[in-house]
């Protein structure tokens, strides 16, 4: 079976992975010129700190992990008032999103075919598969093609519709970057609740800079940097604590990222031989801490699925089974997030009532899977 897949991020690489495992021939085509720099940490729990060490990763991975210490949550004067223990925002283990996929990256890039700076244009499908034509490359025909290509998915575009028609915006908006590590944090970071808008600093793993975030209620915030920082400060200019310095540092920041929360919920993950996985079909946002656990965890049901089933139409319907409850369990909690910071104060009582759900046995993150590793 040949599957193109679109995304160079996590889910489009471990699917690659897995497909190749199972006998598949892969190709993955990346708008990005290479693979993707920078982007916010991300965490592993549960299960899928199983499925990672299935792949060979999990050894290299712990190599980078951020080894993040608690966050001290202080209130506009920068006194503190409680800890956020660690589980809360790093799960059992937590590593730069750039580590991440770059060792994805080099876990396939002998047996999968890859084109940066290309996208798809155009699909069309027939019962004996599906042709792609390609905005610079010679157009080919695929058994299958796998949109692993995040929110703002093109293959979602082209095979079910306009975004809109998927997207729930869930009224708020976040920026990232990183600039020069003058509070001197090591292993740890800050947390600062100012009504319904949030700002967390943390160093990761390089001492030299720290990453910052905002979160804060909007829509409809023109995609261009001008208007998005514009938003920020706004939106934060009357809060106190250490805000107007990082306000100030912003413009000259490196890594600048900004998106509107959104969750992607669809009838169905796939229309005859096209599917989606990761954000691209149950996009969780960052308020849930599950969407790069929900990439790698959908790109080893579904792979397992097309290995292990007569027709690809099973195999798409079992890997909708598998893991429809899990995704709307993750996406409850997103949209619930916001409300719960700033519906009563943040006390030590509910930080670490948060903390123990996380990890409980009971937790979502350890959803009960098929072996698929010894196929």
């Amino acid at each position: 079976m040949n599957v193109l897949i679109s995304g160079a991020s996590v889910a489009g690489p471990a699917l690659a992975y897995w497909l190749h495992r199972h006998g598949m021939q892969t190709t993955i085509v990346e708008r990005a010129p290479e693979v993707r720099p920078g982007g916010l940490p991300v965490d592993f729990r549960g299960t899928t700190m199983r499925v990672l060490g299935e792949m060979g990763v999990l050894d290299e991975l712990r190599a980078h992990a951020t080894n993040s210490g608690a966050r001290t949550v202080v209130d506009t004067n920068g006194n503190p008032v409680g800890t956020m223990p660690k589980e809360i925002f790093a799960g059992e283990l937590e590593v730069p999103k750039a580590d991440l996929t770059r060792i994805l990256y080099d876990l396939t890039k002998d047996n999968t075919e890859y084109v940066f700076g290309d996208s798809i244009r155009t699909l069309t499908q027939d019962a004996s598969g599906v042709r792609a034509e390609f905005e610079h490359h010679a157009p080919g025909t695929f058994d299958l093609v796998i949109g692993a290509d995040g929110l703002h998915s093109q293959v979602r575009a082209l095979a079910f519709g306009q975004e809109t028609h998927f997207t729930d915006p869930m009224g708020y908006a976040f920026g990232t970057f990183s600039t020069p590590n003058y509070l001197n944090l090591r292993d740890t970071g800050f947390f600062h609740l100012a009504s319904d808008r949030a700002v967390a600093v943390d160093v990761v793993r390089d001492d030299g800079e720290v990453m910052v975030f905002f979160m804060f209620p909007a829509q409809g915030v023109q995609r261009n940097r001008d208007a998005q920082q514009s938003a920020i400060r706004t939106a934060f200019e009357e809060v106190g604590w250490e805000v107007p310095a990082l306000l100030e540092a912003m413009p000259k920041a490196t890594g600048f990222y900004f998106d509107e929360l959104s969750q992607v919920t669809m009838s169905s993950w796939s229309t005859g031989r096209v599917a989606l996985v990761g954000d691209a079909a149950f996009c969780v946002s960052p308020m849930s801490g599950r969407g790069t656990s929900q990439a790698l965890l959908g790109a080893y049901v579904l792979a397992g699925e097309l290995s292990t089933q007569d027709t690809f139409e099973t195999a798409f319907g079992e890997y909708e089974h598998a893991l429809r409850d899990y995704v709307a369990t993750n996406q409850k909690a997103a949209r619930m997030a916001p409300a719960a910071f700033s519906a009563a104060p943040l006390t030590q009582d509910v930080l670490d009532e948060m903390a123990a759900a996380s990890k409980g046995v009971d937790s979502a993150d350890n959803v009960t899977l098929k072996d698929y590793s010894n196929l």
